[in-house]
């Protein structure tokens, strides 16, 4: 098992202003690592791909995978504080999702590579909700995906900190207090 203390994920459904709270906590001098299921949808749609969450599912968890770990073993050796827009159970989460028969390959990676033990979970907030070119779900999806995520990362020893449905300052605040006291 690869363990590190340094590295903190920010998780949850889709449109919860994970990536506006992980460009807050950069604006502070913090660093970060993008979300990989995006980059991939952006790549497959410019590619005219396959693995995209509305086509090819399987292929797509398939690089998620494979990109989350590359993501992970990239800023494995790094010191201090490091956010992970999304980390390698959300794939396992997805695969759930989207009822996968076969998930031993990410559950062994889950297992294998390990976050910060303590790890930020958004609520949906349908108030800031909206979908765009990668984002296709509707809300409920969200919501459903939420609980989902919070199921697996406590199923995988993760204790979850849900960040408050507040501004965007005052939720990189209330994550830079929550690491101050682990």
């Amino acid at each position: 098992m690869l363990k590190q203390t340094g590295l903190y994920v920010i998780t949850g459904g889709p449109g919860t202003g994970k990536t506006s709270l992980i460009e807050e906590l950069e604006r502070s001098g913090f660093k970060a690592v993008e979300e990989v299921a995006r980059e991939i949808i952006k790549e497959q749609m410019q590619q005219g791909g396959e693995a995209l969450p509305w086509k090819d599912t399987v292929l797509y968890t398939e690089l998620m995978l494979e990109r989350s770990i590359d993501s992970y073993l990239a800023n494995a050796g790094n010191d201090g504080i490091l956010f992970f827009d999304r980390g390698i159970p959300d794939t396992l989460a997805y695969a759930a999702l989207i009822g996968l028969p076969d998930k031993e390959n990410i559950e062994q990676a889950v297992a294998k590579y390990r976050y910060s033990k303590q790890v930020f979970i958004l609520p949906p907030w349908e108030d800031i909700y909206c979908t765009d070119k990668e984002r296709k779900q509707l809300f409920n999806e969200a919501i459903d995906t939420y609980y989902v995520m919070k199921e697996v990362y406590e199923k995988a020893g993760y204790t979850l900190i849900e960040i408050p449905k507040i501004p965007v300052t005052e939720r990189r605040d209330f994550v830079i207090d929550s690491i101050r006291l682990f």
